[in-house]
């Protein structure tokens, strides 16, 4: 068994037994065979990575190949109880349409992100004058999927400007949950949101 990485841990752990879920940008679907196997969720899967579709079908999970970015519109409005989107925000050409989705689809959604405003991110950049690299952002700026980086902050403006509702904020640092100046001090980001 596989151990989730810290932010897919948070998530099943928001995650109500018996619910259904659409994991958007699933991956190998090792937060779906987690739900299942944990909390009996009936889980579905869209992934944009055709190696990472045949591994979560491997493991008898229900997942497609898509793009967020543009089929989510296919799904019904309410259709899940929980819509997750787990450190792919980020990678989306329209984030804000993304999140509108998520909500159009599911009663609420979880995201999670990294945290551009971390203070290793910010040194790096001060001190060094180059993008950075670091647990939760691990490949150079020419090697990234990532075009819409932002920090905490930047996050709960979009989430205003665009009507939604924070039930819930996470934030963690060195897999730790924290407190205390999350814009600044947290390495990953996990949100609850609802209409």
């Amino acid at each position: 068994m596989t151990e989730l990485r810290p932010d897919l841990a948070v998530i099943a752990g928001l995650v109500a037994p018996n619910s259904s879920v659409l994991d958007v940008g699933c991956g190998d679907g090792a937060l779906l065979a987690a739900l299942r196997r944990d909390k009996s969720v009936r889980g579905r899967g869209i992934e944009l990575s055709a190696t990472n579709v045949a591994a979560a079908v491997a493991l008898g999970l229900s997942v497609m190949q898509g793009d967020a970015d543009t089929d989510l519109g296919d799904y019904p409005d309410d259709a899940f109880d929980t819509v997750i989107l787990s450190n792919t925000l980020q990678a989306m050409r329209a984030p804000g349409a993304v999140l509108g989705e998520l909500l159009r689809i599911g009663r609420r959604a979880v995201v999670s992100f990294p945290n551009f405003g971390h203070w290793r991110v910010r040194g790096s950049m001060l001190f060094g004058g180059r993008m950075p690299v670091t647990r939760t952002l691990p490949v150079a700026w020419y090697e990234t999927t990532n075009i819409h980086l932002c920090t905490v902050d930047d996050f709960r403006a979009l989430v205003r400007d665009l009507g939604f509702h924070v039930e819930q904020a996470i934030y963690l640092g060195g897999g730790k949950r924290l407190d205390l100046a999350a814009n600044l001090r947290a390495e990953q980001a996990v949100f609850v949101l609802a209409r």
